[in-house]
């Protein structure tokens, strides 16, 4: 690291998998910005020091991953309306001592499905699996992209209901029905599946049953790489196409990038070169 190359990082537990710096380095070099990105492992209980001495260090921002996307969002002193909605932030920006939150990952997230995917989510029915800070980082714009109904699905009932609740006004505004269930209870199928839970990295079973999907229904992993092939593999064998969320990195990457950076980097290049590359 030069005496003129800006740092950053990706915070989170575990990280080591994370291929933000990568991707962030990539943008850096299409983009002719300065700039070194960072893994930072934290102990669970650790985020805030974490950002305390990462700040200390001259860092000018980070991104956030499970599971510290809600302690994100409540450490910042400033927030985007993505921010207050979710309760949720991937990315924050610092300057001096005060701390801005923004979240990338549903941006990201309606990027890769319609553009990357080509699946227009006008209409659709979706399920969102998980009520945690990456479910609450999405939720809202999945509803500004113009989806039918969405029914977010979570172990503890409780939670869902609270994400419900906090969008209901998005949803009232863009004529989306919106529901709350326990996976049990789930009896409809869907054009869109979105797990959004840490199953895939803990390795746990699918965490739906699979009369959710319909034939030919985009089956979307959150996570990417080896820890989403077992919900890949489950939607392949019942008929929907399977998609991992390495399209979503670079896309909320990239507007990560360019909240730091005031630079738009080229996130369908860098994808392709990824997705090549593998």
């Amino acid at each position: 690291m030069s005496s003129s190359d800006d740092l950053y990082c990706v915070m989170g537990n575990p990280v080591a998998h994370s291929r933000s710096p990568a991707i962030h380095a990539r943008f850096a070099e299409l983009t002719g910005e300065h700039l070194v990105y960072e893994r930072c492992l934290l102990p669970i209980g650790g985020f805030a020091q974490g950002v305390r001495d990462f700040m200390a260090r001259g860092g000018r921002g980070c991104n956030v991953t499970v599971p510290f996307k809600l302690e994100a969002a409540a450490l910042s002193t400033t927030r985007s309306e993505r921010v207050q909605r979710a309760g949720a932030a991937n990315t924050l920006v610092f300057d001096g001592q005060a701390i801005h939150a923004d979240n990338t990952d549903g941006l990201g997230l309606v990027a890769d499905i319609t553009r990357n995917a080509g699946l227009p989510l006008a209409g659709r029915d979706v399920l969102l699996v998980g009520a945690g800070g990456a479910a609450a980082g999405v939720l809202g714009p999945l509803l500004q992209a113009g989806v039918r109904h969405v029914t977010v699905a979570n172990r503890t009932l409780a939670r869902a209901q609270a994400l419900v609740q906090a969008h209901a006004d998005l949803a009232l505004l863009q004529k989306a029905e919106l529901l709350a269930l326990t996976p049990q209870a789930l009896d409809a199928d869907f054009d869109l599946i979105i797990n959004a839970t840490a199953s895939s990295l803990s390795g746990d079973s699918v965490p739906v049953p699979t009369h959710v999907l319909r034939p030919g229904s985009l089956a979307y992993d959150m996570m990417y790489g080896p820890a989403a092939q077992g919900f890949l593999d489950w939607a392949r064998q019942h008929g929907a196409v399977p998609r991992d969320g390495l399209g979503m990195l670079v896309e909320q990457a990239a507007e990560a990038f360019a909240l730091w950076r005031g630079v738009r980097p080229p996130s369908a290049q860098v994808l392709a070169e990824l997705q090549a590359a593998a």
